[in-house]
């Protein structure tokens, strides 16, 4: 049974997970939290993960009880992410592969993702929504190639509920989108917001705009309250995404609907989801924050995959990061 190890740090999570044939045997990791109003820089996101990477790598070596010598692959995201946490966690999975005399494989982050969905809920052949801080993509399977279907054309719907968040000076801890989730649970009042579906394409931008030029004399004047702005944020948001959501698996002639990224364990999201797909007799294949959010053990999962299937990166291949592009197509590792 071969052992991958995986490290994350595309973003604010590190993370290092250690996958055995297909069961996650430990997945520790840690966020890096900043005060109430602020996000993060990538630079103070780096030195974060620089700080810890080594404290969870013994703690996720501890938690599987395995040595170095038993592990097979050493496995790290390399994009697509912010550079400087990318290229800091990077450094740390080369030096290791090279003293542990290990193979070193880069992984897709949202390959990952996906991968590690398939793995939990056991999806079969999916239709795919990814939403996270930074990316948000209805993807598919089709003709041994992951496709994007659709994407938002601007903001990502992570990045928009923060930046919601910090207008609001919401707490970052453990998340500015959970804390959202909380409020709008007690919303009662619906504020109606911009909707812009393009097609297959979302826009989040003038929601966003139109929400933060009006939110201050709103809750000045208590006309609503910040959970009636939440709810009304999460209503219009997450109707966007199960509309092209839909439009893919009908596309696709699809029956599942895979959920993952951070955003994807948002209850109301999922429930949402779970109408859409009721209605075409489909099923929602949804996880809960332990393997949604960026981790460790999806890069070690998808990794694991590429190298069965004999995909190997020499030690020394350029590091680089990648963002998605509606017309790139990525290679899926499977039988």
């Amino acid at each position: 049974m071969p052992i991958a190890i995986g490290f994350e740090g595309s973003a604010n999570k590190i993370g290092v997970g250690i996958i055995r044939d297909g069961e996650v045997i430990s997945n520790p990791r840690m966020t890096y939290i900043t005060p109430p109003g602020l996000g993060f820089q990538p630079r103070d996101t780096a030195k974060h993960h620089r700080e810890n990477v080594l404290s969870i790598l013994k703690e996720a070596l501890r938690e599987a009880n395995i040595t170095p010598k038993e592990i097979d692959v050493v496995c790290f995201t390399k994009g697509p992410g912010m550079a400087a946490p990318l290229i800091s966690v990077a450094v740390v999975a080369r030096t290791l592969a090279q003293l542990w005399k290990k193979p070193l494989l880069g992984v897709n982050h949202c390959i990952g993702h996906i991968e590690m969905g398939r793995v939990v809920t056991k999806a079969d052949n999916p239709t795919v929504l990814y939403v996270s801080g930074g990316n948000t993509q209805v993807i598919a399977y089709s003709e041994n190639r992951y496709r994007i279907f659709g994407e938002t054309i601007d903001l990502a719907v992570g990045n928009c509920l923060d930046r919601f968040a910090r207008l609001l000076n919401l707490s970052n801890d453990p998340s500015p989108g959970y804390n959202i989730e909380l409020l709008a649970r007690n919303g009662k009042k619906f504020l109606e917001l911009p909707y812009c579906v393009k097609g297959m394409d979302v826009s989040f931008s003038g929601l966003l705009s139109f929400i933060e030029e009006r939110a201050a004399s709103l809750l000045r004047k208590n006309e609503y309250t910040r959970e009636d702005l939440c709810f009304s944020l999460q209503e219009t948001i997450f109707a966007m995404l199960v509309e092209i959501t839909e439009r893919a698996m009908a596309h696709c002639g699809s029956k599942q609907v895979l959920v993952v990224g951070g955003v994807g364990c948002n209850i109301r999201l999922q429930q949402m989801l779970q109408i859409m797909a009721e209605e075409r007799n489909a099923s929602v294949c949804a996880m809960d924050e332990r393997y949604c959010i960026d981790n460790g053990a999806m890069i070690a999962q998808a990794g694991l995959q590429m190298f069965t299937h004999g995909q190997r990166m020499d030690w020394n291949e350029t590091f680089c990061t990648q963002r998605y592009r509606t017309d790139d197509v990525y290679v899926s590792w499977r039988d």
